[in-house]
């Protein structure tokens, strides 16, 4: 099959990127890396707030720091940085004459913020009424906590997932835990692309664009996903299990003789192949153990077994013979063994970009793998203001 090399699935939409931190600029470096021209509106001599958000910095070629942050690169490749001070009139003219002929725009401002401005989806569907207007905030345009801030760490508490986060309670180090990335955020940038690419289809057939409301608080109550239905279903209110699941046995890591490692049995028949690989095939006709209905009521039990028999070799052992009897397992990776790891590698998710001035930067690349339009990699993340000639 032909693959295109020059034009990627979004090719010919223009994007007016307004958002800062996490959430928007995950959504706009998706579409960007699909192909649309996106362009990201800053204040001069500011810029987005996760510039600052160092160390680390990018290092120059000679080993030394930059003041480009880590941060910042991890969310704005493939865009074209604009510095635009629309707080006066000369700056405002500019930024709506960009935003006249486009087709996306992706802000995160405070309930409210734009519309002082004239760049309120009401004022702009005037001036461009085939525009996709779609806003982030932390909870949402209604409600009766529209008007409040909301970042990642606290949406995670509020919207349940720290609950359901953490060693369980009676064991070292119980308590609640935020996940180790800003996951609300991601999750909220991801449900931003879905709602913003429907808005295009649906405009192919009416015309006219739409605003999308999007909040933290919704997109994390909705990516409870099995932890919200088994409450809602079953009644009772989830908690902690540590690495354990509430629905599965045995899901969760073991140790060895030397590194962890996590197992993860979805079925019946793995488990009675996990039971002969232990050494301990009567396990799984135990009426205790023989179903995963019984298992989750029997955990402590098995789990106690388990853990004694993993404990007869190392962590490479166990992954070299389960993997050869049908069993799901992992090692527990660092960072770095993720980016060294042959599959990783393989699948091109580490990618080395060239700034303006030559300075390389490492992104982790995008998951979307395409058979004739695949993601590209046109430019790093842009310095400030770098292509404001271009929109002179």
């Amino acid at each position: 099959m032909e693959i295109n090399m020059n034009t990627g699935a979004l090719s010919g939409l223009k994007v007016i990127d307004l958002t800062r931190i996490l959430a928007g600029p995950w959504s706009t470096q998706i579409l960007a890396d699909l192909g649309a021209d996106v362009i990201k509106v800053e204040l001069p001599g500011e810029g987005d707030d996760t510039r600052h958000w160092g160390p680390p910095w990018v290092k120059d070629n000679n080993g030394n720091d930059t003041q480009e942050s880590a941060y910042f690169q991890c969310a704005n490749r493939n865009k074209k940085s604009v510095c635009i001070d629309f707080t006066c009139d000369k700056g405002l003219s500019k930024l709506k004459s960009l935003i006249s002929d486009a087709d996306i725009l992706v802000e995160n401002f405070k309930v409210g913020g734009t519309k002082k401005f004239g760049l309120d989806y009401e004022t702009l569907s005037q001036l461009n009424p085939r525009l996709v207007y779609c806003s982030i905030t932390g909870f949402g345009q209604t409600g009766p906590y529209a008007e409040r801030p909301g970042y990642d760490f606290m949406i995670q508490a509020m919207g349940g997932l720290m609950s359901i986060t953490g060693e369980q309670d009676g064991n070292p180090g119980a308590g609640p835990q935020k996940i180790g990335v800003a996951l609300s955020d991601v999750m909220t940038g991801l449900y931003a692309t879905i709602g913003i690419l429907a808005a295009i289809q649906e405009r192919h057939s009416s015309g006219l664009g739409q605003h999308i409301d999007l909040a933290l608080l919704d997109v994390t109550a909705a990516s409870l996903a099995n932890q919200a239905t088994n409450y809602l279903v079953g009644g009772e209110i989830p908690t902690r299990l540590g690495n354990a699941h509430p629905n599965i046995v045995p899901y969760q890591n073991f140790n060895t003789t030397d590194k962890p490692l996590v197992v993860a049995v979805g079925n019946d028949s793995q488990f009675r192949r996990l039971a002969e690989l232990i050494k301990e095939p009567s396990l799984a006709d135990d009426e205790r153990f023989a179903t995963n209905k019984m298992r989750v009521k029997h955990r402590d039990e098995l789990i106690s077994v388990l853990e004694k028999a993993l404990l007869k070799k190392n962590r490479d052992e166990w992954l070299y013979l389960m993997e050869l009897n049908g069993i799901a397992a992992g090692p527990i990776n660092t960072v770095k063994e993720v980016f060294e790891h042959p599959q990783i590698v393989a699948r091109d998710m580490l990618v080395e970009l060239q700034q303006v001035n030559g300075t390389a930067v490492k992104v982790a690349g995008n998951p979307i793998k395409f058979s004739r339009t695949p993601v590209q990699y046109n430019s790093a993340p842009p310095l400030l203001g770098e292509h404001d000639e271009e929109f002179n």
